[in-house]
């Protein structure tokens, strides 16, 4: 069986793992990171299901702008597979709030 080098990487603030795995050629995103068991160093991976896990690969999120959604996006050779945290404030709605703060000054 065919395989391909890939990497898994995860990042917080303060730390950050970066995972090189092989694995065989058709492998999808959602694969690899389930087969990586990085969801199981990091608690608040582990607390949700690996399908609701933002995943992208080189900063192009998974299942947007024509990409298709992790579990149908088949790696190439080095792809860095990478989980994205979930953000801390909406950035359209900070800017509406900046916004409407500066009209009221």
């Amino acid at each position: 069986m065919e395989t391909i080098v890939v990497e898994v990487a995860y990042a917080l603030p303060e730390h950050q793992q970066l995972l090189s795995m092989n694995v065989p050629v058709g492998t999808s995103a959602l694969e690899a990171v389930v087969s990586s068991g990085i969801c199981q160093q990091f608690a608040e991976l582990a607390e949700l299901p690996p399908e609701q896990l933002a995943l992208g690969i080189f900063s192009q999120p998974l299942g947007a702008k024509g990409l298709p959604p992790a579990a149908e996006y088949t790696l190439a050779a080095h792809d860095r597979v990478e989980i994205y945290r979930p953000l801390i404030a909406d950035p359209k709605l900070v800017r509406k709030q900046r916004a409407a703060k500066a009209r009221t000054q």
